[in-house]
């Protein structure tokens, strides 16, 4: 589990291990943050996180390793790869998918765009 060094709105850091684990939150709202959430997701070969929607999210995808799919409900997949980022609207239905052979790890980052 990610590991807040400290209690308040203040730049800090924040200490999470790159265990294998499937996710790792490392913010989650308040009173960590104003809204932010994020976490470090990691999927074996062939495993998805699960069709899930963005509702009243936008969210932001930052691949660290490995290769998948960005599947959009209605829209063509986005393939992704490391080094690669990906932004989704809010009220979008989609799912991640690792294709590749090794692990895919990435960093998700949401934010609230309505109360």
């Amino acid at each position: 589990m990610a590991k807040v060094v400290e209690d308040s709105l203040n730049p800090r850091l924040i200490h999470f291990s790159g265990k294998e684990i499937d996710h790792l939150p490392i913010l989650s709202g308040p009173p960590e943050s104003v809204s932010m959430r994020s976490g470090l997701v990691h999927l074996s070969a062939g495993k998805s996180v699960g069709k899930h929607s963005t509702e009243n999210f936008e969210e932001l995808i930052v691949v660290l390793e490995g290769k998948g799919q960005l599947q959009i409900t209605g829209q063509k997949p986005l393939e992704i790869v490391s080094g690669v980022a990906v932004y989704c609207p809010p009220e979008t239905e989609h799912n991640v998918v690792n294709t590749g052979n090794a692990p895919l790890r990435y960093l998700y980052v949401v934010a609230e765009t309505k109360s």
